[in-house]
């Protein structure tokens, strides 16, 4: 790894660029630094996120995910390298169908709302969904491993899943969308 960070305050910021992990300077507008940032926000809100009254289970799942998704920004701060694994990406899809299984079907689509949990969960979805956007524009620039996209990827999907979950503690359920065509098809 780089230099660990022992000042914050480094002033080598101030001409518009910033510093990789391989010591390389780039512009703070790079794609490459626009997806480190987008992983760092999304970090942030899961931290958020973990603020909340969860299950132990969901907790644990989303430290480690926070672990992963530092890792994960790790690897686009230095270009070539490789600190997001595939078994880290294989954890998601377990994650996915394990909670997944404790839900039922989706009849309707369902609104970023409910539980204070649950609609935290639903910003680190979208956040999610844009870090991806991020890492794939800059994928169409620079060589990157899949690993990072599919993570994204299948953590976007997972926070969805856990967002319904957390609707549910306690009882509660998802807020359906209240489509004009289904109204009109129910009336009739």
């Amino acid at each position: 790894m780089g230099n660990r960070l022992t000042q914050i305050a480094t002033r080598t910021g101030d001409n518009g660029t910033t510093g990789l992990g391989d010591n390389t300077r780039v512009s703070k507008n790079s794609l490459r630094v626009h997806a480190m940032g987008e992983v760092d926000e999304l970090n942030s809100h899961i931290g958020v996120l973990l603020c909340e009254p969860l299950p132990d289970p969901v907790r644990t799942l989303l430290v480690e995910i926070q672990h992963q998704l530092f890792n994960l920004g790790g690897e686009l701060s230095i270009p070539g390298f490789e600190l997001l694994k595939g078994e880290a990406v294989l954890a998601l899809d377990e994650a996915l169908a394990e909670h997944n299984a404790a839900l039922p079907r989706l009849q309707e689509f369902i609104l970023p709302a409910g539980t204070r949990a649950a609609s935290l969960a639903h910003v680190c979805r979208t956040v999610a969904r844009r870090a991806e956007r991020a890492v794939v524009a800059l994928g169409a620039e620079e060589a990157l491993k899949d690993n990072p996209r599919q993570y994204l990827n299948r953590l976007s999907d997972l926070m969805f899943v856990l967002a319904r979950v957390l609707n549910r503690m306690d009882g509660g359920d998802d807020v359906y969308w209240k489509s004009e065509r289904m109204t009109r098809s129910t009336a009739g």
